[in-house]
């Protein structure tokens, strides 16, 4: 059967509420990022994300409470991403009560970020985030929440992010983020099987069969899905029961 796949919800914070957008823009509340964490830890997901969406100065103490806070509601693992530069950013966060950090803009700008992170704390506690669309001359990387191109291509700077310690690869599909048509499986296919470390999918998820798919046809070993979850259309519990009847393994 190999290691169980992975529900991820994912939370994107902004002054302290959560928010879900369609292709990252059109943001809407979801709720209290809290009390959404200790309602899906209680449902049955496997790890959670938190994502500073605005981190700005102000906005990081607000979010660092709020990792705080969290710490002592849930009992799974949650990747706390947004804003973190340097070794003082994940520092913090992991003091906060954080199992992990994302790091996305900031390592491909400064890719040694991610040597540093890992031989510091290891390479479990690095998930690296990669937002990518398919543009006409294939998949090119994006910073600052989607909204700049680089001449980085989504599979070369995995193989790099790999090769530099990173313990995860978390992709988003700038493309299908938000319409939820499906994962971008083709891709995610590509990642899994040409690299050693697991691979997170990431936009698109607008019904269970979404799950299963990504697992059998895009090899990925967990999924993250945001909407679907905050605004009850998939419950977890539910959703696991099915990945279980089309015989995925899952924790129950």
């Amino acid at each position: 059967m190999g290691l169980a796949k992975r529900i991820i919800p994912c939370l994107d914070v902004k002054d302290g509420e959560t928010v879900k957008g369609t292709n990252f823009v059109n943001l809407r509340s979801a709720g209290d990022p809290v009390a959404l964490g200790k309602a899906y830890s209680e449902q049955g997901a496997d790890e959670l994300c938190f994502l500073d969406i605005t981190a700005s100065f102000e906005g990081r103490k607000t979010f660092t409470e709020m990792v705080t806070r969290v710490a002592q509601e849930i009992n799974i693992p949650f990747t706390v991403g947004g804003g973190i530069n340097e070794l003082a950013d994940v520092e913090r966060l992991l003091y906060a009560g954080a199992d992990k950090v994302s790091v996305n803009s900031a390592a491909i700008r400064r890719p040694e970020l991610i040597n540093e992170i890992t031989s510091r704390f290891g390479s479990q506690v690095c998930v690296c985030a990669i937002d990518a669309r398919l543009d006409e001359d294939g998949w090119h990387c994006y910073l600052k929440g989607g909204r700049e191109r680089t001449e980085r291509g989504l599979f070369e700077w995995a193989h790099e992010a790999q090769e530099r310690g990173a313990g995860e690869i978390l992709f988003t599909s700038m493309n299908h983020d938000g319409v939820k048509e499906g994962y971008a499986n083709e891709a995610l296919r590509e990642l899994a099987d040409n690299l050693s470390i697991p691979i997170i999918a990431s936009g698109g998820a607008g019904c269970k069969e979404h799950f299963r798919d990504t697992f059998i046809e895009g090899h990925s070993d967990a999924a993250l899905a945001a909407s679907v979850f905050h605004f009850g259309e998939i419950p977890i519990p539910e959703l696991k029961q099915y990945l279980k009847s089309e015989g995925i393994n899952v924790r129950i």
